[in-house]
């Protein structure tokens, strides 16, 4: 049975499709271990590795996406079929990650103690990969398990990227722990051996728990905010009938608290049109914005000229004549663009919008605060959050629309993201949320302020600015990605020999 190409695929697929209620909303991180130390089992045992870790990865990322589906399907026209099959063609890719991980493990440390460094190692350079190639897709990444736990505070020193370090040693140290089966004297040497760096592995990632850096603190001047939660519907956002209910339901919104709080903040798109050729409600907006003598900063479309379109970032201060403006970095393929080497998606999905990436620096300065705009998508990449505090940034605001997702895990995983990019920069975000979730979440991670889920409503709370830079901000990915490399080298070179 153990030599079954399709019994290895089935069962790693299996361990594959527990990776997704380890994270948000369903936070069972606990999962993710025996999903992890089954499949390493597995890979260490056979003679596929190809095979276990695409069928893991599939698992993992096609299960993980099923939202993808419905998505597709209400908001692109596409039929479900052919949604069902993209989100087949997802987990595909994003499967060949995994595959691998799975086949250089195999090849560098199938049998011995290697196990213990090169599972681990590779495994970061793996989330390092999905996160940058083919414009990267670090969804569901592994070092978000580490949320809420005593290990967060390696984040602001090695990253939501290095953090995968942790769970996949302790998957390796318990297969090192398992004997394999054999009667010969040279293979029960061998697990003696292999239990003894296994315990070695348990006492080293229980250290890290226990010894990790304590999460950054804010230490600056406190302020006020408004985070507006609209609560628009997919389905009515861009429907021209219901231009004026969303205008005023975030005016309204907004006059109850403009006098009471310092800035207020409205998602991405809150404004679903171009202002310029909007001269009526541009002057509505200039009118409120007079009444409530408060900065804003709301979500927009800004025209550059010809057909060209960003996505971005609006602030507007009524003690300022001009409004600025900073858009967004990083795109979402098929969703604000289509690839230049794939153009005929624009006959077959003719609703897919074009944006054009922004090339600022990202930073609104409103009455002496620089905030580092993450508009929405940006929010999974950590090197959008540590350009931002490179930039200047003081505080990190991420307005998103995900009424995308409808009530899925998806908004949830999302959210979660953002969470990780305040513990890596040091910084406070201030996420708003078209349907949610509408957070403040503290520079720790935690969750100080929250919405219920689709519901219209303001949320109040404050934050403080700073402008410590972490390690993580000031180093980024390469020191840990240099020495791992260099640690993998000796675990090559004995398997070479």
């Amino acid at each position: 049975m153990f030599e079954s190409k399709r019994f290895y695929a089935f069962v790693s697929f299996l361990f594959g499709a527990l990776m997704p209620f380890s994270f948000s909303p369903f936070d069972h991180a606990w999962l993710a271990i025996p999903a992890l130390t089954g499949w390493l089992w597995l890979i260490r045992r056979g003679e596929c590795p190809l095979i276990a870790g695409f069928s893991f990865g599939l698992g993992w990322f096609a299960c993980g996406a099923w939202w993808v589906a419905p998505t597709l399907h209400t908001y692109g026209n596409i039929p479900w079929i052919a949604a069902a099959f993209c989100v087949l063609l997802l987990g595909a890719v994003l499967a060949l990650f995994p595959m691998l991980w799975s086949w250089l493990t195999w090849r560098i440390a199938k049998k011995g103690g290697w196990l213990l460094l090169v599972f681990p190692a590779i495994a970061v350079l793996e989330e390092w990969l999905r996160g940058h190639l083919l414009t990267g897709l670090p969804w569901t990444a592994l070092g978000n398990l580490l949320l809420d736990t005593p290990a967060i505070g390696w984040a602001s020193w090695f990253g939501v990227y290095g953090l995968a370090l942790i769970p996949a040693m302790l998957a390796a140290s318990i297969v090192l722990l398992i004997p394999q089966s054999g009667s010969d004297p040279a293979e029960k040497c061998d697990n003696k051996r292999n239990q003894r760096i296994g315990a070695v592995g348990l006492s080293i990632t229980l250290l890290l728990f226990a010894l990790a850096p304590t999460p950054p603190v804010a230490q600056g001047k406190q302020h006020s905010v408004a985070l507006v939660q609209g609560n628009i519907p997919q389905d009515q956002k861009w429907d021209a009938a219901f231009v004026g209910e969303t205008m005023h339901r975030y005016g309204s919104l907004s006059a109850g608290v403009a006098e009471a709080v310092d800035l207020i903040i409205w998602p991405e798109a809150a404004i679903p049109f171009f202002l310029e050729r909007a001269p009526g409600w541009n002057q509505w907006l200039n009118e409120q914005m007079q009444t409530w003598h408060t900065p804003l900063l709301y979500g927009g479309l800004k025209l550059m000229g010809g057909n060209a379109a960003q996505n971005g970032l609006f602030a507007h201060d009524p003690a300022v004549p001009e409004q600025s403006f900073v858009g967004k970095h990083h795109l979402v393929p098929f969703g604000e663009y289509v690839p230049a080497w794939i153009p005929f998606l624009h006959t077959l999905v003719p609703e897919i919008a074009d944006f054009k990436a922004a090339d600022d620096l990202g930073v609104v300065q409103v009455r002496g605060i620089s905030y580092g705009s993450l508009i929405c998508y940006e929010s999974l990449f950590p090197e959008e959050a540590r350009g931002r505090v490179l930039a200047g940034a003081e505080v990190l605001v991420n307005v998103t629309n995900d009424a995308w997702y409808a009530k899925t895990p998806a908004a949830w995983q999302h959210f979660q993201a953002a969470r990780m990019r305040a513990v890596e920069t040091g910084r406070y975000v201030l996420r708003a949320a078209n349907t949610g979730v509408t957070a403040i979440i503290e520079p720790n991670g935690v969750v100080s302020h929250q919405l219920p889920w689709w519901t219209a409503a303001v949320l109040q709370g404050s934050f403080v600015s700073s402008n410590m830079i972490t390690p993580y901000v000031r180093w980024g990915d390469w020191p840990l990605l240099i020495v791992l490399m260099l640690l993998l080298m000796p675990a090559i070179i004995n398997r070479e020999r």
